[in-house]
Order: structure tokens, then sequence, then C-alpha cells
């Protein structure tokens, strides 16, 4: 999944279709074996949405989920993580066997992700909003109703695309969506005509993000962040779940420069195509004190929502790579591998 983008995050060359262009002269110049394994990146993503369209669904899910488990053995550093955080979403309360499943089950859920995104350009709209149920969605009309739009803040749970392609298909809202540059460039390109098929417009992280969303914001239109990880590195001291890590400062400061609403949003994975969202009520965006405090305050109260919303379904949590300080004790830094 994408991470979401804060308003300092370092320039970002976006791709076409993509609302906030890097510049040429900012990419940096690839070496043949590199080339080379980025383009094989972007024709595996491409063959496996081949083959997710081609396959009866029942098939395709379930080579998904073959492959999402060969893939959770073959990338040890990545199990590992997923343990981690699982026990930290457990309270601690998953070990040994029970912790394998789990992690297996997460695995899978990844898998499912990846399946579903395929699909979901070609699903039809009936298909999409039979099978999408939402609590606290008076939250979100609440905040529209105030004429500053609203900012959903989720963790990588779940699938959270689907959830945007229903508030296209069912509210014909069209969500602004945040969402990290990758590379090649191609494959960004590619899963930003994916999103704008499901009916959601895409800006790839970068110096002109957060106006970019300030101004969607005024227009009355809901900003989509995905927020349980700080990629900045300039993001906001947090307790999340019992252990200090950092937080994008982004939600809280769109929102508090726009008059407008942090509403924390999750999305699950329910049996067959079935999927659910809850939408909390709305952070408290008073301000209370100096804008530095009144974020970190915002930015607290977010994580402790994040800790509810991921303890109801930890499987579902996509979250394979450090997260904490304590996560860089087991070894150097992986490089991105999440759902964009």
């Amino acid at each position: 999944m994408d991470d979401a983008a804060h308003p300092r995050s370092p320039e970002a060359r976006a791709p076409r279709g993509a609302v906030n262009p890097r510049s040429p002269e900012a990419r940096a110049p690839r070496g043949a074996r590199e080339d080379v394994v980025q383009r094989a990146t972007y024709w595996a993503y491409r063959c496996g949405a081949l083959a997710a369209n081609a396959l009866p669904e029942p098939v395709s899910a379930a080579t998904a989920r073959g492959i999402g488990r060969a893939l959770s053995y073959a990338m040890p550093a990545r199990r590992r993580m997923s343990a981690r955080h699982l026990q930290r979403a457990s309270g601690g309360e998953l070990r040994g066997i029970a912790l394998e499943r789990s992690v297996n089950q997460a695995f899978d859920s990844y898998a499912r992700y990846w399946v579903e995104m395929f699909r979901l350009p070609h699903a039809q709209r009936e298909e999409i909003i039979s099978n999408f149920k939402i609590d606290g969605y008076e939250h979100v009309e609440a905040a529209l109703a105030r004429g500053n739009g609203a900012i959903f803040a989720l963790p990588h749970l779940g699938g959270w695309e689907f959830a945007g392609a229903w508030m296209s298909a069912a509210k014909r809202q069209r969500l602004l969506v945040v969402v990290e540059a990758l590379e090649p460039i191609e494959l960004f390109d590619w899963f930003v005509e994916i999103r704008n098929a499901m009916g959601m417009e895409v800006v790839a992280a970068g110096a002109d993000t957060a106006q970019r969303c300030l101004q969607a914001l005024r227009e009355n239109r809901i900003v989509c962040l995905l927020s349980d990880r700080d990629l900045s590195g300039g993001g906001i001291d947090v307790s999340f779940f019992g252990e200090s890590t950092k937080l994008p400062a982004g939600p809280a400061m769109l929102a508090l420069r726009a008059d407008s609403v942090v509403l924390p949003v999750a999305v699950y994975f329910g049996k067959g195509r079935k999927h659910s969202a809850i939408v909390r009520p709305a952070l408290d965006m008073q301000r209370h004190g100096k804008l530095r405090q009144d974020i970190e305050r915002i930015t607290q109260a977010l994580a402790d929502e994040f800790e509810l919303l991921i303890g109801a379904a930890p499987q579902q949590w996509h979250l394979m790579q450090p997260n904490w300080p304590s996560d860089y004790e087991l070894g150097p830094r992986p490089t991105i591998w999440n759902a964009p």
C-alpha cells in the first residue's frame, strides 16, 4: 500500500497522470543492473494483473495466497518484521504457533490486496456497492456539511482501494489520494491509471503536495492519507502500541491549516468478496496551544485510534518494514516493499 505524504517530504518526480510531477533532473541515473531489475519488477506486476483478470476469481485468489505464502518464507526479514508488528498489535499475546499462523494470514491478506487491486478497475458498480458496508459514515457527512472537506487517515490495513472505489460508485466522491512515488516510473504510471479507473485522483508525494491537498479540502473534497508510517524522517514522536516511534504530521497539519477534520478510518477484508469499513469520530481539532503542540496532540490521538483499528484485525496489517527505532536493531533498513 502507499504511504502517507508529509507536507515537507522531499520532492519526488511524479509520473504522467499524477498531479505534482518531479523534475527529470532530480531522478538519479540507473545502472544497467538496476534498470534490468526495475523492468523485471514492472513486468512481473503486469503479468500478475493479467493472470488475476484472466483466471476465475477463486482460482486467482488461491494462486495469490500460494504465492504470498511462498514469498513469506522467501523473504525471512519481512516475515520476522511482520511477526514483530503482530506481537505489538496483539499486546504480546501472539506467540509460537499462533504467531506463525498469524504471519501466514498477514501474507495471505497482502496477496488478496494485490489480486483485488488488479481486478477492481473491471468490477461493475453494483458489485462494488453490494460487497461493501460501512459504519460511521455519518461522521463523513458531518465533516462535509462544514464545507472544508475531510481527511481520511488510514493504516495499511485490508483493502483500502475497495473503499475508494465504493466512495466513487455509491457516493460519487472522487478521493484525492497521496501516494509515494515509486520506481520504475512506468510502474507508478500504471498504478495511477488503475486508481484513476477506480474513481480516485492520485497525487505523488512532492514539494507541492500540501498545496494540492489544501485546495481539495477547500473544494470540500476528501483527502486520503495512509498514516501509520513516517517516511520523511520529520514526523511526530508518539507512543504507538506501547513503544515510541514517529507518525507523519501531515494529517494534523493539513486539517488545522484548512479548518478541516481528521477522520480515522480502517477497511477490512471479509469473507469472499465482502469488505467493511469503520469511520471513527473526528479527532479534536480545537486549538489548545501552540501549533506544534496541537499537531503533537492530534497525532498522538491518531496513534491511539490506529491501535484500536489495527487491533481489530492485526492479521490484515500489511506492515512488513521497520517502523519503530528498535526494529533497526535486527539489521540494515530494507528497501521499501509495501502495497503502493
